[in-house]
């Protein structure tokens, strides 16, 4: 069976006619503003284990929110029904909750100047025209890539393939109107190293727009497959203070917790560790971060925001100093400052790679621990403070020596983000933050 939705073209008109008729009902119903969000999209996934199929899932999904406004009261209700009654009765909901809601004088839409009236195409569409029985078998092959690449592999906790695709209206009654197409496909495997109490698991995937730019199934096994045997005979280390060398899959994290700390909600309610730190520095003069919303089928890739307004490119940090917050039009308000064109989040964060490849990080470090895994949330927002459980090596010498594992490690992410080192070019896309490994001076290592 093959799933699929409607040409992108036919499904984008009438999502668009929806969209403006659901803002013509608020209008008429008395409401000052309304914008309205309409989606539809569909795909399947499947699993196998053992070359057994686990699951096989479809979806076909589709969805409209609609908020209103009355002055500076506002109001939301959402259905998954497109019937006109339905839709009517969503917008009668969300009227009657803004009715008794208090005013927020930072409530409204964005300014009219700001909304992106005219964009590019960025190419984010590209259906994968795989069927379900062709998905098994890529799954299959995924996993058997992964067995056939050591010995030491005794069991797989599965392989999936994932292609999803769909599209979305965004219409608001101050004329703007926009939508597109989009797709995301993705093909993970997950294997089991060694017997006993030494055994070890670990996983690999890679994620695209288009199915063309997803790594080859029996590259992803083997990846898998490499990842968990290293892992064998893990030993624990002492406790210790000594260089981090955060490898490119978990060093992303660390500007997650950034992207948290400059981002409106945190700042305005003054629970972010970075808040007043706007022209700053808050990273080693080493660290350039670029949000780059328009890169051609980038993951993270939007010519507007989840409000309409244009994106832009931005330096948010510059040879460490904080540059610029991500902002939507409430939380700019809030700190009376300006839209930055990021409700709903960043795009493409670009952290700027430096010259080494993993091994001159290696020997850069010398003697070290490199963080291949982490483990819990123990990360304070407010405070900075940071402890998280974590797995990886040992370095000496600038040479791998063994793997370890049950080890925590510790900081302040104030202090690690100016004691970063260097940042490698081996950067991964796999979402929307693309970073190379990287390396911070000293941190607190807890162990036997």
């Amino acid at each position: 069976m093959r799933t699929s939705v409607k040409s992108p073209s036919s499904s984008l008109d009438t999502l668009r006619q929806l969209a403006a008729d659901i803002v013509a009902y608020a209008r008429k119903k008395g409401a000052s503003d309304c914008v309205a969000e309409v989606s539809e999209g569909d795909g399947h996934a499947v699993s196998v284990r053992q070359t057994e199929i686990e699951t096989i899932e479809y979806n076909r999904d589709k969805g409209l929110s609609v908020t209103v406004y009355l002055g500076q009261r506002r109001g939301n209700a959402s259905t998954s029904d497109f019937s006109k009654q339905a839709v009517h009765d969503t917008v009668d909901a969300a009227l009657n909750i803004a009715r008794f809601t208090a005013e927020d004088d930072c409530a409204g839409l964005p300014d009219v100047d700001q909304l992106a009236f005219e964009y590019q195409d960025l190419d984010l569409c590209h259906p994968w025209g795989i069927d379900v029985d062709q998905a098994v078998e890529l799954a299959r092959e995924c996993e058997r890539a992964a067995f056939a690449a050591d010995k030491r592999i005794v069991n797989s906790e599965g392989a999936s393939v994932n292609a999803n695709q769909g599209c979305f209206v965004q219409a608001n009654s101050r004329g703007f109107s926009g939508g597109y197409a989009s797709s995301r496909h993705s093909v993970s495997c997950s294997v089991i190293a060694g017997k006993g109490d030494g055994m070890q698991r670990d996983y690999w995937y890679s994620v695209a727009r288009n199915a063309e730019q997803i790594l080859k199934v029996e590259e992803i096994g083997r990846i898998a497959a490499e990842r968990t045997v290293r892992r064998l005979k893990a030993r624990r280390l002492a406790t210790m203070q000594c260089p981090v060398l955060f490898e490119a899959p978990v060093a992303a994290s660390l500007f997650g917790h950034f992207v948290q700390a400059v981002s409106g909600g945190a700042l305005y309610r003054k629970a972010s560790f970075l808040a007043g730190s706007l022209d700053r520095q808050v990273f080693s003069d080493i660290v350039r971060v670029d949000d780059v919303p328009d890169i051609k089928r980038g993951l993270a890739s939007s010519p507007f925001d989840n409000e309409g307004v244009r994106t832009r490119r931005r330096t948010i940090v510059d040879e460490g100093v904080l540059k610029g917050y991500f902002l939507g039009s409430y939380s700019a308000r809030k700190l009376g400052m300006q839209t930055t064109g990021n409700a709903g989040g960043t795009h493409n964060l670009i952290i700027r790679p430096g010259e080494h490849d993993f091994a001159g990080l290696l020997h850069t470090m010398q003697r070290g621990l490199i963080v291949t895994e982490l483990l819990g949330h123990g990360v304070n927002p407010v405070t900075g403070d940071y402890s998280r459980g974590a797995a990886g090596f040992w370095v000496e010498n600038g040479e791998i020596q063994y793997p370890v594992e049950e080890i925590t490690i510790a900081g302040n992410l104030k202090d690690m983000y100016r004691d970063i080192v260097a940042i490698g070019n081996d950067v991964l896309v796999q979402g929307s933050r693309q970073c190379g490994s990287v390396l911070i001076g000293r941190m607190s290592i807890a162990g036997q």
